[in-house]
């Protein structure tokens, strides 16, 4: 299995899996297709492909030193394997390359599983959305993961070997 760039060539599959995975809450195909070909610098979409089929599919919006996973899943008969967790790596790897320092989700209130994967991975719970999934309304918990920017935590020596004069 292989992390890659989704393509729009992958849409039809991932709206299919989302249909299964999220039933009236899912994203539809022209919603995928426009998310795929959004503007790079501020998107980025990648799927699992094992020998041409999709197994999970994650995205994310990174802009201004933030970055919000818009979508993360896996095929259910799949659960377990740790492509849930690959996909999230590849998404908080690629923040980190844009420099986001700060990553956030949504995540519905009664999946245990996906809140178990995120806080394995850093993130920690910050708030409720009351009524965020339409149409069942369900609330979602907002998580946040926070880094260090790069070079952050190393100790600059400059100006500690200056003279000093004692008197």
């Amino acid at each position: 299995m292989v992390l890659r760039p989704m393509r729009r060539s992958d849409v039809d599959a991932v709206a299919a899996m989302e249909e299964i995975l999220f039933g009236a809450e899912a994203w539809s195909p022209e919603l995928l297709a426009t998310e795929v070909t959004a503007d790079p610098a501020s998107r980025y979409y990648i799927v699992a492909d094992d020998s041409g089929v999709i197994a999970g599919y994650g995205g994310l919006l990174a802009q201004r030193g933030q970055a919000d996973v818009l979508t993360l899943a896996v095929a259910a008969h799949r659960w377990g394997e740790g492509i849930g967790g690959a996909l999230l790596d590849g998404l908080l790897t690629e923040a980190a390359r844009r420099g986001c320092t700060e990553v956030f989700l949504e995540v519905r209130v009664d999946n245990d599983r996906a809140q178990r994967l995120y806080r394995r991975r850093g993130f920690t719970d910050i708030g409720i959305r009351r009524g965020y999934y339409q149409p069942s309304g369900t609330d979602a918990l907002v998580m946040r993961r926070i880094s260090e920017p790069p070079g952050a935590g190393k100790k600059h020596l400059a100006g500690r070997h200056r003279d000093r004069r004692v008197r």
